[in-house]
């Protein structure tokens, strides 16, 4: 669905448009964010579930994800606000967990069930029933049909039919997280195992009924550009295209500041930084023998997962700053009062600016998708912006590292640059279930030698939940940018 302007995305992007413009301009906080629900649900009949009163129920608990606050618990008496005088602040960081499952809006999908559908042709072969291994299946009023009681989900029977009329129906989020973190509650309802979450974000953009929301911090950063403070954005490489086909890198960075940002830094400064120093870390640890291989840090759902699933990875994992937080400390170098906003792809981010060896670094994390709202509240049309400004600071490599693949690449490119004597190996695997497959062959010593990156949204960054455009029109928009970059690799520090 990534890409599609479905009603779900819509709803989505009107409560991030409300709260930004709740934050701008209410002065009367309560009472105007008691009445949201009914100005975004403002019809006598309900239009996407079976009653208004469950939209607006919907709509107030998005609202409360949309200002930092938890979901309200479901057995006892809880205000809309409660909660609102802690989020009402300039500061505040996310609390995990970052992803929730809204209950009201969680339509309880079949978890993992094959069901005969009105395709089939109640054929005289009957091959679903003669390959069942448990007699599942009978023949009813001339049709197939499966005993749920028997069945083993071992899809025999689907992959025989020669109508391809058995349906195997699966949680659509489940199915989009590799980590198994998707679980159920007593109502047949989605819940998260926060345990396992690594917060990538993909069983939220895989929802079709929009249940699973993430946290965010727009009021809080508007409430922060308010006070006074200056706030200056860095923008990670993958906005490539995500606010429209016209709008170039130099449009949006006249546009941040119309915005009210001070200025604006590309993360792929950062990213430049980490080029450098992994191509160093890999000739003279990994090449030379002394470490079997290393992994990435740039992805925080990949180093979850590396460390939740496989710990004794641990001392592989690159202890580089990612390029979030190099570029942070860049700016807060250069400007000590000011704050940092990191403007991305990513949903994970927001819990990686949450560590408290970031906390003095990174003071707040939004979503493309997010922003957009934020332009949306003040009237700003980006495609009408006159670009003031110029955004050249990163190169090709840097910016690559948007995209799957192109982290290791960018390494890869540094150490041909640098150390031109030495053979590197990379690798790089996209999605959570590729990634947990390329760490246990790293286990098993079958990837010795490597540079591995992993990205856990299958396409990498530009593939994020936050995102607002499909997959490959951002693959094409990133592209271009690294083609804008005046330099291909970054230029190595002299002592």
């Amino acid at each position: 669905m990534r890409g599609i302007e479905t009603q779900v995305r819509k709803t989505r992007r009107r409560i991030f448009k409300e709260i930004a413009e709740l934050a701008y301009h209410s002065d009367n906080l309560i009472d105007d964010m008691e009445a949201l629900p009914y100005k975004i649900v403002n019809y006598d009949e309900a239009v996407y579930n079976d009653s208004v009163y469950r939209e607006r129920a919907i709509v107030r608990e998005r609202m409360r994800l949309a200002m930092g606050m938890s979901l309200r618990p479901e057995n006892r008496p809880s205000h809309l606000t409660q909660g609102l005088e802690e989020s009402n602040i300039s500061e505040k960081y996310y609390e995990p967990p970052l992803m929730q499952v809204i209950p009201s809006a969680c339509n309880s999908c079949p978890v993992n069930r094959y069901e005969v559908t009105n395709k089939c042709m109640g054929c005289v072969a009957h091959p679903c029933r003669e390959v069942c291994p448990r007699g599942a299946i009978s023949m009813i009023n001339g049709k197939s049909y499966i005993d749920q009681e028997k069945c083993i989900k071992c899809g025999k029977c689907k992959a025989v039919c020669p109508y391809d009329a058995i349906s195997h129906q699966v949680r659509p989020c489940a199915a989009a997280c590799g980590v198994g973190a998707i679980k159920s509650d007593s109502h047949g309802r989605a819940v998260i195992d926060n345990d396992l979450c690594v917060s990538c974000g993909q069983c939220m953009v895989s929802c079709p009924f929009g249940a699973i929301a993430d946290k965010s911090q727009i009021f809080q950063l508007i409430r922060a550009m308010q006070s006074g403070k200056k706030i200056i954005a860095q923008v990670a490489p993958a906005f490539a295209g995500q606010f429209g086909p016209k709008v170039s890198a130099d449009m949006l960075k006249t546009a941040l500041k119309e915005l009210g940002f001070a200025d604006v830094y590309e993360t792929a400064i950062g990213a430049d930084l980490g080029a450098i120093a992994e191509a160093e870390h890999y000739v003279k640890e990994v090449a030379s023998g002394n470490q079997p291989f290393s992994l990435t840090s740039c992805c925080p759902s990949w180093s979850m997962l590396a460390k939740k699933f496989f710990p004794e990875t641990l001392d592989k994992i690159s202890n580089e700053l990612t390029p979030m937080v190099a570029t942070a400390r860049i700016i807060k170098k250069e400007h000590p009062d000011a704050g940092v906003v990191f403007i991305g792809p990513c949903a994970s981010k927001k819990l990686e600016a949450s560590r408290r060896s970031v906390r003095s670094d990174v003071d707040f994390v939004i979503t493309f998708e997010e922003l957009t709202g934020m332009f949306e509240a003040r009237g700003i049309l980006l495609d009408e912006i006159q670009a003031m400004d110029e955004m050249r600071d990163a190169t090709a490599a840097g910016r690559g590292y948007g995209v799957a693949g192109g982290v290791a690449s960018a390494i890869e490119a540094c150490v041909r640059e640098y150390y031109p004597d030495v053979d590197v190996h990379i690798e790089h695997a996209e999605s959570l279930s590729e990634c947990k497959k390329i760490l246990m062959l790293a286990k098993a010593g079958k990837k010795n030698g490597c540079l591995i990156e992993g990205m856990a949204c299958p396409g990498g960054c530009i593939a994020g939940a936050g995102t607002n455009i499909a997959l490959n029109q951002a693959a094409k928009e990133l592209q271009k940018f690294k083609e804008e970059a005046a330099k291909k690799v970054p230029d190595m520090p002299t002592e």
